[in-house]
């Protein structure tokens, strides 16, 4: 009866708009003057008159600062995958292939890279082995006053010795996952505009940037391999998520990633509907630091009191994948199933937690999403609806993207949020080193030592298999610990508009431009 009345509520509109899929647009957000955009946006043009470029429609604008070293933003990263390589970079598979680099060995402790000839930026310099040593060093040493290097990982790099075109780093002990972490920006030494005219060595280049409007790339002609099929490619951003689906029915954008399944059925046949995933860990992310969730009885009721399946079928169409830790199914070997199942729906359970942690009557707390994520508006609104079953009154906070990363994020000024976490690297430390006690980036304040010593057991491994259980050893404990509420990795639908194809998913969260053509 439950089921069906909130199913009842979601079809009012009385939980809000039911939209899913990442970056799906806000629903209540409106341009001044009251009118939503997209109404007087230009028909699409047929064919034998169409420029060889696309418009994309995303959801957000991107960092204050495009430097790919220093942005946040998973959204930034996705759309600057066009922009910057690294010595290696990811195929679709999940491998890591030659990029800058033409060549590569290791031995888990010695990485040898030749530089690929040739290779430009975007700007018409050469890449040279400067550039490489230059912005592998900004990211291993320490920032200014001490601060924890923007990729603590690197670290481990003992020496660089460069010999003509021959880099050779030495780590301090083996490290399986090292390779991974140079995917990391080439970037050319001498250049200081990267915030805002970025440089780096993709098939696309950087042209330019209208804030909250737009982000424009162009096909870079002296790219080194395989270069874009488009001449053009526009990043229209729509918050709105009215506009999205009169923006793609108007023909003013031609592709969106990360569709809701409700949006997705609405656009008729002009349009292909590419299906995947978003590489996420949703999760009700809660703050350590705030009681009532430092005590590990309150936060495992929450887990018991949720009802994941249900957010999947209300506010998704069933459409997403369970997952019980900060691990999401495309990290393969990773990935424990087994604790995808370990909190199932019991409001008795929960109830019981609740009283022996002494709120027998519940609590009232504040879940803080950011307003233009509208799958994480849905999926909080479900979580409140189900949390009243236990006693528990959640009010949602909707915060602009800005402000939920400077107060939630950096600040961590919230007792609860529902967002998404990304992995930067195809590695399981980057999704979990955030949890280590001493993590800059540990916006849940999490402190447990028995993680803390799972997890450098894991990056200190050099036995592949033994860093994979140490890995698991750590992802059990967060689900034990109830860490956070963990929900889902949402599914991915991308609308393209027919008559282009060569969208390809990857198991890290990026939109790879550079096969998109079109048919006909």
């Amino acid at each position: 009866m439950k089921r069906k009345f909130l199913a009842v509520l979601l079809l009012l509109g009385l939980l809000g708009t039911v939209l899913c899929g990442c970056g799906g647009g806000s629903a209540d957000k409106t341009p001044e003057g009251g009118q939503t955009s997209g109404s007087n946006e230009p028909a699409a043009q047929p064919a034998e008159t169409r420029a060889n470029e696309i418009t994309v429609g995303i959801a957000q604008d991107l960092d204050e600062s495009l430097d790919p070293h220093v942005a946040v933003a998973a959204g930034t990263k996705e759309v600057m995958f066009n922009v910057f390589e690294g010595l290696v970079k990811p195929t679709p598979d999940g491998d890591l292939i030659p990029a800058v680099a033409s060549a590569f060995t290791s031995d888990a402790a010695t990485y040898t890279f030749t530089l690929r000839e040739g290779v430009k930026f975007h700007n018409g310099d050469p890449v040279e082995m400067g550039d490489v040593i230059y912005s592998i060093d900004r990211n291993r040493l320490p920032g200014e006053s001490g601060a924890e290097p923007l990729i603590p990982a690197l670290a481990a790099i003992q020496s660089m010795e460069a010999e003509g075109d021959t880099l050779t780093i030495t780590l301090d002990q083996p490290n399986n996952e090292f390779l991974s972490y140079l995917t990391l920006a080439i970037l050319p030494e001498d250049y200081d505009g990267q915030d805002t005219a970025p440089v780096g060595t993709g098939p696309f280049k950087f042209v330019s940037r209208a804030a909250q409007d737009n982000i424009v790339l162009e096909r870079f002609e002296d790219y080194w391999g395989q270069g874009a099929y488009l001449d053009k490619v526009t990043f229209k951003i729509i918050e709105n998520s009215d506009s999205i689906l009169m923006s793609l029915q108007s023909g003013a954008v031609d592709l969106f990633a990360h569709l809701t399944s409700t949006q997705a059925a609405q656009l008729g046949d002009e349009f292909n509907i590419e299906e995947g995933t978003m590489n996420l860990v949703q999760a009700m992310y809660l703050n350590h630091a705030e009681k009532p969730f430092d005590d590990v009885r309150v936060r495992q009721a929450l887990c018991y009191a949720i009802d994941r399946q249900q957010i999947l079928d209300l506010a998704f169409d069933g459409y997403g994948s369970l997952i019980g830790s900060s691990m999401y199914p495309a990290f393969g070997k990773y990935f424990d199933d087994s604790l995808t199942n370990y909190y199932t729906y019991d409001v008795e359970k929960a109830k019981s937690l609740l009283a022996d942690a002494g709120y027998p009557d519940g609590f009232s707390m504040t879940i803080t999403v950011p307003s233009n994520y509208q799958p994480h508006i849905d999926t909080a609104q479900v979580i409140v609806e189900q949390l009243k079953e236990v006693g528990v009154t959640a009010e949602i906070q909707l915060v602009e993207w800005g402000s939920w990363l400077s107060d939630v994020y950096a600040g961590r000024q919230y007792q609860a949020t529902v967002v998404g976490v990304d992995a930067s690297t195809m590695t399981a430390r980057a999704l979990l080193e955030r949890f280590s006690s001493t993590a800059g980036n540990n916006f849940i304040n999490y402190n447990d030592s028995e993680y803390d010593a799972f997890f450098q057991e894991a990056v200190s491994a050099a036995d592949d298999a033994a860093q994979t259980a140490a890995y698991k050893q750590a992802e059990a404990n967060l689900t034990k610990n109830a860490a956070n509420v963990y929900i889902q990795d949402l599914a991915d639908l991308v609308a393209v508009r027919k008559g282009l194809e060569g969208v390809r998913f990857y198991p890290i969260y990026v939109l790879d431009l550079s096969g998109i053509r079109y048919t006909a």
